[in-house]
């Protein structure tokens, strides 16, 4: 009597192999997203920073002590410089998408302040300004705005309507 072995793969063996697959799918996916949403949560802490930072820098060498009233305002460089305050990829347009975020700023119009050595007219620059990064994903729940008082704040709702330029707003609290 002679015995012969099988060679490959039963239909079942195929199926548990599929069935672990799924298994680790499904406890990775989740974990994945949550690292999706927190990178993209640091990239737009890093955009507020580097507008507080643009900010800052136009206003103490550009702007007289006042502040752009847009993120173009601060994409473009000063006459005899090839560098301008902010990135390109944030200074090409007044409302940037960035990293999964909405970018924007905006600065009331001061009407006593200088015009800017970067071709800001006379009267646009603000006395403050207020700048927002709002998640597109609308199950992402974190919020970002900063403001002339040069901190971050973070909420569960959009905080650039609401964000005085200067001081603190209503609701949110200060990231540390």
């Amino acid at each position: 009597m002679t015995i012969s072995k099988a060679h490959g793969f039963a239909l079942i063996d195929l199926i548990f192999v599929c069935g672990i697959i799924g298994i680790l799918c499904s406890i990775a996916l989740p974990r994945l997203l949550q690292a999706r949403q927190a990178a993209s949560a640091a990239s737009a802490i890093g955009s507020m920073r580097a507008v507080n930072s643009a900010e800052l820098t136009f206003a103490l060498t550009c702007g007289s002590g006042f502040y752009a009233p847009s993120l173009t305002t601060l994409g473009r460089p000063p006459v005899g410089s090839a560098e301008p305050f902010i990135t390109p990829s944030l200074g090409a347009t007044d409302i940037v998408t960035k990293s999964t975020y909405t970018i924007q700023l905006t600065a009331a119009a001061f009407a006593g302040s200088p015009s800017s050595c970067n071709g800001l007219a006379a009267g646009a620059a603000g006395t403050g300004f207020r700048a927002a990064a709002d998640p597109l994903d609308p199950q992402n729940l974190r919020y970002f705005a900063t403001n002339a008082m040069n901190g971050i704040f973070e909420h569960t709702a959009t905080l650039f309507s609401t964000m005085p330029e200067v001081g603190s707003p209503l609701t949110g609290h200060p990231l540390r």
